[in-house]
């Protein structure tokens, strides 16, 4: 607690300057210092192993915060307490972590319950260190998430397997442990001379890729991110919270078996009964077979942190799109060719040849605070953010969105394809977080602009006259 004891020394100097007393009582000390530590105290909801909650815990170790940690029943029960109407009042979202203080303060979204847990030297003592803490916290987000996901859930099980994507997130992880490694040549920490929640927030968001994938030979070029990500989870404070870490000596594959006990199984209807001797079969030896046919629950994998695999054994919601009557386009194929297949010669055309313009929609969208906009790895999180949070609508919907000009003078615009002729996002209260921040134009698929906004922005190619700026950079969602 060497942080806890600094405050406590600075807060005695500060006691004795402004009281005007040369001493003050251990005793008072004590007791002022535990007041302040108490109105941060309170209790961290998440499921085992969650490293986004990591972050939180780690910053609540350096800072000294008393930290309750519910994550097992009775306390809590992920995809039950979290749909409670009790929880929901507090975090409409349900999802987890989430941080309720002792005074009844409460928060969502991991990078804002550590930062509130954090101290001030963790956060940036000064206006350039804070920024900078800031800065590298969005990197995470945006650089380093995807990629690490797309890359280790297929070998959690989690994720099916795409080798395109695969190799894709490859290529983006060097990418940016080259950025990191140039950043750490002079530097042992991200930010300043100590550890920062910059460091805290770039390590847990890495955590697994040096876990599952980031084998020897694959590493070995990076030497400066390798010595620091080594000095941050040998820190006491992560690893009270991390335990020992090892780092993977092998790359993790993907694997299909593990997959498959993953998914929800499908009950299989009873089969009709014959007539004949069939048909008077006994009623016991119909129970016994049934009995025999009940489904086994899938082993847990001690190894799963990631909520989508706990979220996978969960009840399925309604389908928003049952009541649509079936189209002969499927998404999914069209999906497969513009991941796997030539997008220009094989997926474009795929995609006009089979479109349904009955049972599918096409609309264009404008981002109207554009002049909010200023770093592009800032703009380029604001449409990732955007994209995470629709995930359960990837089924029927695909979208290419794109970020045009230069910082501080950007424009975000995209091109949707959604199943129906309406805006999905009023079907499910989840999916209208950001949809208002767009205004929305639905387009005619049978006219020679539709056409030219379909090949610019599923080819990230073209002058995009409509938006007098130039292609910078861009999200697919599918």
């Amino acid at each position: 607690m060497r942080e806890a004891d600094r405050a406590k020394n600075a807060l005695a100097a500060l006691m004795r300057t402004h009281i005007g007393r040369k001493y003050v009582s251990e005793t008072c000390i004590r007791s002022f210092f535990s007041l302040v530590l108490k109105m941060a105290a309170g209790t961290l909801y998440t499921y085992p192993e969650n490293w986004r909650a990591f972050k939180a815990q780690i910053a609540a170790q350096y800072s000294g915060v008393s930290l309750k940690i519910a994550s097992n029943p009775p306390a809590f029960t992920f995809g039950q307490t979290n749909r409670s109407p009790a929880f929901l009042s507090n975090f409409p979202l349900g999802k987890v972590p989430a941080y309720q203080g002792d005074d009844g303060f409460c928060l969502f979204e991991s990078n804002a319950i550590a930062h509130y847990l954090s101290n001030d030297a963790l956060r940036g003592a000064t206006p350039q260190a804070a920024s900078q803490v800031l800065q590298w916290v969005s990197f995470a987000d945006s650089e380093i998430i995807p990629p690490a996901s797309a890359w280790v859930f297929p070998t959690l099980g989690i994720m099916q397997f795409n080798k395109q994507a695969t190799e894709q997130a490859k290529e983006d992880v060097k990418r940016v442990l080259t950025v990191l490694n140039q950043h750490l040549t002079t530097r042992t920490f991200l930010v300043g001379e100590r550890i920062s929640l910059a460091d805290i927030t770039v390590a847990c968001s890495m955590l697994w890729l040096y876990k599952q994938v980031l084998e020897p030979s694959f590493r070995q070029t990076f030497t400066n991110v390798n010595r620091w990500f080594v000095t941050c989870i040998n820190q006491p404070q992560f690893k009270a919270v991390l335990g020992e870490v090892k780092l993977c000596e092998k790359m993790a594959q993907f694997d299909a078996k593990k997959f498959a006990e993953m998914q929800p199984k499908k009950e299989t209807p009873a089969k009709k009964e014959k007539g004949g001797k069939e048909a008077t079969k006994p009623q016991e030896k119909k129970e016994k077979k049934e009995k025999k046919e009940e489904k086994k629950p899938a082993p847990e994998d001690d190894d799963m942190d990631a909520s989508d695999a706990a979220l996978a054994s969960e009840p399925k919601a309604k389908d928003p799109f049952a009541e649509l009557p079936k189209s002969s386009f499927v998404m999914d194929e069209f999906k497969r060719k513009y991941s796997n297949e030539n997008i220009e010669k094989v997926a474009i055309p795929y995609f006009w040849e089979h479109f349904d313009r009955e049972g599918y929609s096409i609309w264009y969208c404008d981002y109207k605070f554009n002049h909010e906009l200023t770093m592009t790895f800032m703009s380029c999180n604001l449409i990732g953010g955007m994209l995470q949070r629709l995930d359960k609508l990837r089924k029927n919907a695909f979208a290419s969105v794109l970020l045009f000009g230069t910082p501080n003078n950007h424009a975000i615009s995209g091109l949707w394809i959604f199943r129906g002729q309406e805006l999905a996002f009023a079907l499910c209260p989840d999916w209208g977080i950001d949809y208002e921040s767009y205004t929305w134009r639905k387009l005619d698929p049978a006219s020679d602009e539709c056409k030219l906004m379909v090949k610019e922005y599923f080819l990230w190619e073209g002058d995009f006259k409509h938006m007098g700026k130039p292609f910078c950079d861009g999200k697919i969602f599918k």
